[in-house]
C-alpha cells in the first residue's frame, strides 16, 4: 500500500515538474466550457461587424470640429475705417472679456466685418460657440453699435468638413448661360435634397436683377430722391393678408397678392402723385432686367462652365453621398437634363476614399493568406487557420466598436488598422502554439487547452498592454492636431485590445473543439471533387457580381475559385512543403542556431558581443549626427491634386482677376500639355463599337480656374466670409494613380512651379493638395504694430531679405496684410 502510494506521489511530482503549477485564466476556462456559446457568438461578431463596416460613414479624412468660431457681420460702408471703428473694435472689446480665447484675428473690408476667434481645447465648441454669441449681443447692446446692419451678424464654428467640397459637376453645352444656370438649379434642389449634403453652391453664373437706372435731371426737376423711389419699389412688392371673410358657414382666409410678375408692373409703380399728376417710375429711370455684377467665373480645360460645389454634411458618409449624386445625373441626363448637355465631375474625393476602403479589405484578405501560409509550415494547415481567424474577428469587432462610438471610416482609422494587421496574429501564434504542445504530450483537448492559456496569459497580456501604452501619449496631443490624429491610437488599442479577446475567447474554444495532431490527407477522388465544386461555384457568383457590378459578390466569388484551387495545392504542393520544413530544415536551422548559442557563451565571447552591442549603438547615433534623415510631419506623398492660388492686390476687379487668371491658365496648360503626357485612344459608341481615335491626356483627369468666391486656400485654415474678387485658383486633378503610367505628380508639380511665373503685382503660389487639417504655412512670421504703413515696409523688408537667401527648404515667400481699399479722392 505504501509503495504504491509513493509511486502515485512520484508520478505527480514528475507531472508536476514537467508543467508547473496548473494556472488557468478563468475566461479561457468558460469560454472551452462553453464552446457552443463561444461559436454562436463568434458567428454574431462576423454579423455585426460586417454590417458596422457597410453603414460606417466613410470619409477621406476625420472630421474635427475646433473649438473656432467666426462672426462675419456686413454693413453699408465702403471705408474699412469706419467698419473697424463701429463694427469690429466693439465686438472685439466684449470678445477680450472672455475666457478662454487663444487667439482673435480680424479683418476689415469694404461693407464687411470678419473676426476669427480661436480657444483653448479645454473649452468645447458648443461652450465656445454660446460664449461668442453673447458677447456680440452685448456689442450689439451699445449705444454706439449700428443700429442698421442690413442682415443679422453671422456666428458659426468651424467644422473643417465642410469647408472643402467634395465633388465639382461642371456643366457645358451649346447653350445661353440662362439655361445652364436653370439645368444647374434643377441639379441644385435635387442634390440638396440627399441628407449626406449639406449645400450646393452655384459658381460661375451671375445672378439675374433688375436694375432701376435714375435721371438725376428729371429727379431733381420733380423734387423727388433716391428714398422716395426705394421706398415706393418696397411698399409695392408685397403679399399681404386681407384677413378673413365669412362665406355662409365658414371663414376663408383672404389675401392680396402684389408681388411683382413682370417688368410692366415695376415701370408703372407710382413713386409720386401731386396736385392730380402721377409721377410713375418709367417717367424718372430706365428699369432693365439683366445680370448682376459677377462674383465668380468657372473653366475647364479653359471653357467656361457652370460649376457646382457640392459640400457634405458632417458625418455622413462620402461613399454614399457620391453614389446618389451620380444615379442622379444619370438619372436626369437625357430626361430633366438634354442629351447633349456636357457633365463633367471633377475633384470627387470620393475616388481616393473608396481606394482606400478596397486596400484596406485587400490587406486584411492578403493578411490572412500570408499568416495562415507561414504558419502552417510550423502548425498544420487546420491550426494555421485558428490563428488566421484572428484577423478577421478582430477587425470585425474594431469595426463594431468604433461605429458604437461614431467614428467615422477616414484615412487615420484605415491606417491604425492596416499598422496593426501584423500584430493581431501575435497573442493567437503564442496560444495554439501552446495548446498543440501540450496536445502532443498526450494532454486532452480540453485539459490541454486551459492549461496553455493559463502558463502564457500574463504574458500576452502584459506584451500587449506595453504595446498599447506606446499610443497613449498621442491620445494627449494638444491643439488641432491632436484631435486629427487622435483616431489612431484610439483604432490601434481597439484592434489590439480585440485580438487578446479573440486569442483569449474564440481561439481556445475552437482549438479544443477542432485541433488534431495529424493533418488529415484528403482522398485523391474527394479532394479533386471538392476542387471543382468550389472552383464551379466561384465561378458562378463571381460571374454574378460582374454582371450586376458589385465588388464585393465578385470579390466572394473570386475568393471562392481561390479556395477551390488550394485545395489541391495544399495536398500537392504545401503538405509536402510543410513536412519537409519541419522534419528536416528546422531541425538544421535549429543545430546551427544552437551552435552559435554555444560560441557566444563560451570564453570571453560574452565580453565581446556585449561590448560590440553597446559600440553599435554609439555608432548608430554617429550615424544620425552624420547623415540626418529629413523630417517631415507627413509623407511626401503624390499628389492628387494641385492649385495654383492667384492673390491680386486687395480692390483688384473681378474682370481684372480673370484676365490674370487666364495668363496663368496658359502657363499652367502649356506645362502639362505635352506629347509626354498624350496617347492614342479609340472612341466607342453606346455600343461598344470603335468610331474613331483620339489623342488624349491621360495623366491629367482636368483642369478648373475659378476666380472670386471660393478660390481661398483651404490648407491656410482661414475662412473668407466676405467676397474675395481678388483671388482666383487653377486646380490640376491627376487620374488615379494606378492610371498613371509610372509618371510621378511631384515631377509635375516641380515643372509647374518653375514654369508658372505668375504676373507683375500678383502673388501665385503653386502647391499641392495638403494631407491632414488646414494648419496654415509651415513658416508665419508675424510683423506687429499701431501704423500698418510703416508694417508694410518692414513687411517688405522682411520678404526681401528671406528671399535672398538661397535655401532649398522654401519655395514662396509672400507677405499678407490687410490694406485700405483705394478710394476716390475726395
Amino acid at each position: 500500500m505504501r509503495a504504491n502510494n509513493e509511486s502515485n506521489m512520484s508520478s505527480n511530482d514528475i507531472e508536476k515538474d514537467l508543467h508547473g503549477p496548473e494556472r488557468q485564466f478563468a475566461i479561457t476556462s468558460w469560454a472551452v466550457k462553453n464552446r457552443t456559446t463561444v461559436i454562436v457568438l463568434t458567428l454574431l461578431i462576423c454579423v455585426m461587424g460586417i454590417r458596422a463596416y457597410l453603414v460606417m460613414p466613410k470619409v477621406s479624412f476625420p472630421e474635427v470640429v475646433t473649438p473656432e468660431v467666426f462672426i462675419g457681420t456686413p454693413y453699408n460702408s465702403s471705408s474699412v475705417v469706419d467698419i473697424e471703428k463701429l463694427i469690429t473694435k466693439p465686438i472685439e472689446k466684449e470678445l477680450n472679456t472672455i475666457t478662454g480665447i487663444d487667439e482673435i484675428k480680424s479683418t476689415s473690408v469694404p461693407n464687411f466685418s470678419s473676426i476669427h476667434i480661436k480657444f483653448t481645447y479645454d473649452i468645447t465648441p458648443t461652450e465656445a460657440l454660446r460664449k461668442v454669441k453673447d458677447a456680440v449681443d452685448k456689442a450689439r447692446g451699445d449705444a454706439n453699435f449700428p443700429t442698421d446692419l442690413p442682415a443679422e451678424p453671422n456666428v458659426f464654428e468651424m467644422n473643417f468638413s465642410e469647408l472643402m467640397p467634395v465633388m465639382n459637376i461642371n456643366l457645358s453645352g451649346d447653350y445661353p448661360m440662362e439655361q445652364l444656370h436653370e439645368y444647374a438649379k434643377h441639379l441644385e434642389d435635387r442634390i440638396e435634397d440627399l441628407t449626406e449634403i449639406n449645400k450646393v453652391e452655384i459658381r460661375g453664373v451671375p445672378d439675374r436683377e433688375v436694375k432701376v437706372s435714375v435721371d438725376l435731371y428729371q429727379l431733381e426737376a420733380l423734387q423727388l430722391n433716391f428714398d422716395d423711389i426705394a421706398n415706393a419699389l418696397r411698399s409695392e412688392n408685397l403679399t399681404m393678408s386681407g384677413g378673413d371673410i365669412l362665406t355662409g358657414d365658414q371663414r376663408r382666409s383672404v389675401r392680396v397678392i402684389g408681388e411683382f410678375k413682370d417688368m410692366e408692373q415695376i415701370r408703372h409703380i407710382v413713386v409720386k402723385n401731386e396736385g392730380q399728376r402721377e409721377v410713375r417710375l418709367q417717367d424718372i429711370a430706365e428699369v432693365t432686367f439683366g445680370f448682376k455684377e459677377p462674383e465668380s467665373f468657372a473653366r475647364e480645360f479653359g471653357k467656361s462652365v457652370v460649376m457646382l460645389d457640392v459640400i457634405k454634411r458632417a458625418g455622413e458618409n462620402l461613399l454614399d453621398a457620391s453614389d446618389k449624386i451620380n444615379a442622379i445625373i444619370k438619372e436626369d441626363h437625357g430626361t430633366a437634363l438634354p442629351k447633349d448637355l456636357t457633365i463633367t465631375l471633377t475633384g470627387d474625393q470620393s475616388d481616393q476614399t473608396r481606394v482606400s476602403v478596397d486596400e484596406l479589405m485587400n490587406h486584411i484578405v492578403l493578411g490572412v493568406i500570408l499568416v495562415v501560409g507561414v504558419l502552417m509550415l510550423f502548425l498544420g494547415l487546420r491550426n494555421a487557420l485558428f490563428v488566421g481567424l484572428a484577423i478577421p474577428m478582430s477587425m470585425f469587432i474594431s469595426f463594431t466598436l468604433l461605429n458604437a462610438f461614431g467614428v467615422t471610416l477616414n484615412m487615420m482609422v484605415l491606417f491604425a488598422l492596416i499598422l496593426a494587421l501584423g500584430r493581431l496574429v501575435d497573442d493567437g501564434i503564442v496560444i495554439v502554439e501552446n495548446i498543440h504542445r501540450h496536445m502532443t504530450n498526450g494532454e486532452p483537448a480540453m485539459k490541454a487547452t486551459r492549461l496553455a492559456v493559463g502558463e502564457v496569459t500574463m504574458p500576452i497580456i502584459a506584451a500587449t498592454t506595453a504595446t498599447v501604452m506606446v499610443f497613449v501619449p498621442l491620445l494627449f496631443w494638444p491643439g488641432m492636431m491632436g484631435e486629427f490624429m487622435k483616431y489612431l491610437p484610439i483604432t490601434f488599442m481597439i484592434a489590439l485590445g480585440s485580438s487578446l479577446f479573440v486569442a483569449l475567447v474564440v481561439n481556445p474554444a475552437l482549438a479544443s473543439k477542432f485541433m488534431k495532431l495529424e493533418e488529415e490527407r484528403l482522398p485523391v477522388k474527394r479532394m479533386w471533387r471538392l476542387s471543382i465544386i468550389l472552383v464551379v461555384v466561384g465561378a458562378i457568383i463571381g460571374a454574378i457580381g460582374g454582371s450586376i457590378a458589385s465588388p464585393g459578390i465578385f470579390g466572394i466569388g473570386m475568393l471562392t475559385i481561390f479556395l477551390g484551387t488550394m485545395v489541391v495545392a495544399n495536398e500537392k504542393l504545401f503538405a509536402p512543403a510543410a513536412n519537409w520544413f519541419q522534419f528536416n530544415w528546422l531541425p538544421r536551422l535549429e543545430a546551427r542556431y544552437e551552435g552559435f548559442l554555444r560560441y557566444a557563451l563560451d570564453k570571453h565571447h560574452p565580453r565581446t558581443f556585449l561590448l560590440g552591442t553597446f559600440g553599435l549603438l554609439l555608432f548608430s547615433f554617429v550615424l544620425l549626427g552624420v547623415f540626418p534623415p529629413k523630417t517631415l510631419f507627413f509623407p511626401a506623398n503624390e499628389p492628387q491634386f494641385i492649385n495654383a492660388f492667384i492673390e491680386a492686390p486687395i480692390g483688384t476687379d473681378i474682370l481684372k482677376t480673370d484676365s490674370i487668371t487666364r495668363v496663368v491658365e496658359k502657363q499652367v496648360m502649356k506645362v502639362i500639355d505635352v506629347p509626354e503626357y498624350k496617347e492614342v485612344r479609340e472612341i466607342k459608341d453606346a455600343n461598344g463599337n470603335v468610331i474613331g481615335t483620339d489623342t488624349v491626356n491621360f495623366l491629367v483627369q482636368s483642369v478648373i480656374a475659378q476666380v472670386g468666391e471660393g478660390t481661398s486656400d483651404p490648407g491656410a485654415g482661414d475662412v473668407e466670409l466676405s467676397a474675395t474678387p481678388h483671388k482666383g485658383r487653377i486646380q490640376v486633378t491627376f487620374v488615379k494613380f494606378a492610371d498613371r503610367k509610372g509618371i510621378n505628380t511631384n515631377d509635375v508639380l516641380e515643372r509647374l512651379q518653375n514654369g508658372v511665373t505668375g504676373y507683375p503685382g500678383v502673388v501665385t503660389t503653386v502647391v499641392k493638395s495638403a494631407d491632414g487639417p488646414p494648419v496654415g504655412k509651415p513658416i508665419n512670421i508675424e510683423i506687429r504694430g499701431k501704423e500698418i504703413e510703416g508694417l508694410l515696409d518692414e513687411a517688405e523688408k522682411v520678404k526681401a531679405f528671406i528671399e535672398g537667401r538661397t535655401c532649398r527648404a522654401w519655395k514662396h515667400c509672400a507677405s499678407t496684410s490687410i490694406v485700405r481699399n483705394p478710394r476716390c479722392p475726395s
